[in-house]
């Protein structure tokens, strides 16, 4: 069966039947490509997904739990700021594997009055670090080093950034937003499916950590569905922060906690580098899209430039009529990902040691300069494909997305990097450290473990931040927000993003099949098409094959927690990924 046109399209994208535990893996692990199966349901079951319909103001995260909370924040006044950082506190408390307190990420903010703001809080290297520091003397890359080990954590920024977005544009003190969060950790909470799946992980890890296993394993064993997950060390940390804000987190007892461990397990962190922790206002990567605007994160995040080259490159294609899951869409779209990849891996890095031409990349004269290298019916070798000058993202990212009864939007997505990041917590602090310092490029030239083949620009340097995929964007329609989106999900974020975006913008998708829908990605290198089961018909992947394309399944990946406003109605549509069964769109 092939879809050729655009009400095809909306009845296209079909949610897909999975297990719980394949709903929690975002790695798009790779195999022979088989179409034939799922293909036909899932272009039978989307056209009955719907989003949850509020008319005045939208949550929607990846734990049920935590979207509750910030809605119960909007009940009471609070703005989208206000919500969005009672979020990110209780995320910290029952996502685990992927909120954070111990990681850092990006917030883009659409005010009412207008304004469009991004905030990065993303982590820093410590000060000692240097660009060989997960090389042996050979100069070769020491596997492990970057992801498990005491090296491989920055110093995080959660906490300054949402307390930072808070003082600046919130309205309710951070002792309000937090409790929630606290009381959770005290009393604990009853873990569902989803839930376990996410912990089941890493259960092997969490035993050889004495400290980590006394509160991720129940006894010893792992958790079951039913049971309490309760996080008392944790209750006392976020108390500290919600007495003591910012200052309690980087200056005094748990800064020096997290140092001591450092050392003595051979990192780099001191007591130094959290005092010299920073977060960062900025202007956001800004473009347009069939005549919408497109508000997204600029450098340290590649997301914001990668998303708008990809956009600036399909918008002339008449991608509506050559339908969802077409060879002809998939062949545009990955050829546009190609080369806005390929610009990404070698050009862009932390601003404040490098030049990042985002301006060039967005550019129309270069959007009309990949378009003339776009063979009509021949897929590209990304051998020929060098980039106008890699860097990775974890899969275990969250985002959430919130829109408030005044018209106040927030896109936030934050990280510790691998699932619970690396593994470790710091004696009795009760929170997860990243191992976000595997985002930088080891060694330039050398693939990581999402298959980036990085540049310099992205090397390791002493107070540097990591280049991210983390693509939190906001789209305006007349000035006023209209879509909320992101995603976690690694290398894939940046198409994850797009994807939703086309699908609605182009394929007139409900946000609810927006999000669901089967997925494909393409990154560069390495030069094939991942795409999930039942986005391709045995047709368009038999056409694909003859056009010189490798095309391979994997396991679902990224999980879209987006918001639409209607434009004539002004009520809001929030959907929650069907890959995180644990999360929640809700609102009132």
């Amino acid at each position: 069966m092939r879809i050729v046109g655009r009400a095809l399209g909306v009845a296209a994208a079909a949610t897909l039947l999975m297990s719980a535990a394949e709903a929690q893996v975002d790695a798009p692990a790779s195999a022979p490509v088989d179409v034939a199966t799922d293909a036909a349901a899932a272009r039978t079951m989307l056209a009955a997904a719907k989003p949850v319909t509020e008319p005045h103001a939208m949550v929607v995260s990846a734990q049920h739990l935590a979207t509750q909370i910030g809605v119960d924040i909007l009940r009471q006044g609070g703005n989208a700021v206000d919500a969005a950082v009672a979020v990110g506190y209780a995320l910290a408390v029952v996502h685990p594997c992927c909120g954070n307190i111990g990681g850092g990420g990006f917030m883009v903010i659409h005010l009412a009055d207008g304004r469009n703001l991004f905030l990065d809080f993303r982590e820093k290297a410590p000060l000692a670090a240097t660009a060989t520091i997960f090389q042996d003397a050979r100069g070769e890359v020491v596997p492990d080093r970057s992801t498990s080990s005491w090296l491989a954590i920055g110093t995080p920024g959660t906490v300054m950034g949402l307390d930072t977005a808070l003082a600046k544009y919130g309205t309710m003190p951070l002792a309000k937003l937090i409790a929630p969060a606290i009381a959770l950790a005290r009393d604990g909470y009853v873990l569902q499916p989803g839930d376990v799946k996410i912990l089941d992980g890493r259960a092997r890890d969490f035993a050889t950590e004495p400290n980590v296993g006394a509160i991720f394993l129940n006894q010893g064993r792992p958790f079951v569905a039913g049971e309490r997950l309760v996080q008392a060390q944790l209750a006392k940390t976020l108390a500290t922060i919600a007495k003591g804000g910012t200052s309690a987190f980087y200056h005094g007892p748990i800064a020096d906690k997290v140092a001591a461990a450092s050392a003595a397990g051979g990192g780099l962190l001191t007591p130094a580098d959290f005092a010299a922790y920073t977060v960062a206002w900025d202007t956001p990567v800004t473009c347009r899209y069939h005549g919408y605007t497109v508000i997204a994160a600029p450098p340290p995040s590649s997301g914001g430039a990668t998303v708008c080259e990809i956009l600036e490159t399909i918008e002339p294609y008449a991608l509506g009529a050559m339908g969802y899951g077409s060879a002809e869409a998939t062949h545009i779209l990955v050829e546009a990902e190609r080369h806005a990849y390929a610009d990404r891996n070698v050009a862009l890095g932390d601003p404040a040691f490098v030049h990042n031409p985002v301006e060039t990349l967005i550019a129309p004269a270069h959007a009309a300069e990949i378009r003339a290298a776009i063979l009509p019916d021949r897929a590209t070798p990304s051998t020929e494909v060098k980039g106008i000058g890699g860097p990775p993202e974890s899969n275990d990212t969250t985002h959430y997305s919130v829109v408030d009864a005044k018209g106040n939007a927030v896109s936030v997505t934050y990280t510790i990097n691998y699932l619970f990041g690396v593994g470790k917590i710091a004696g009795d602090t009760g929170f997860l450290l990243n191992d976000e310092m595997d985002d930088f490029s080891s060694k330039p030239g050398t693939a990581n473990a999402f298959g980036l083949v990085q540049g310099s620009a992205n090397a390791v340097a002493g107070g540097k931040r990591p280049l991210s995929s983390m693509s939190p964007t906001i789209l305006l329609k007349d000035g006023k927000p209209y879509l909320v989106t992101g995603s976690p999900g690694g290398s894939t974020i940046i198409t994850t993003v797009v994807q939703s975006i086309v699908n609605i913008v182009d394929f007139g998708m409900n946000v609810q099949q927006a999000v669901n829908a089967p997925r494909f990605h393409h990154q560069w290198m390495p030069d094939l098409i991942t795409v999930e089961p039942g986005y391709l018909t045995t047709d368009s992947a038999a056409r694909l094959a003859r056009m010189g394309y490798t095309v391979r399944t994997g396991t679902p990946w990224g999980a879209a927690e987006a918001i639409i406003v209607d434009p004539r109605t002004g009520a809001l549509q929030g959907a929650n990924d069907r890959r995180r069964p644990a999360g929640l769109a809700d609102g009132y």
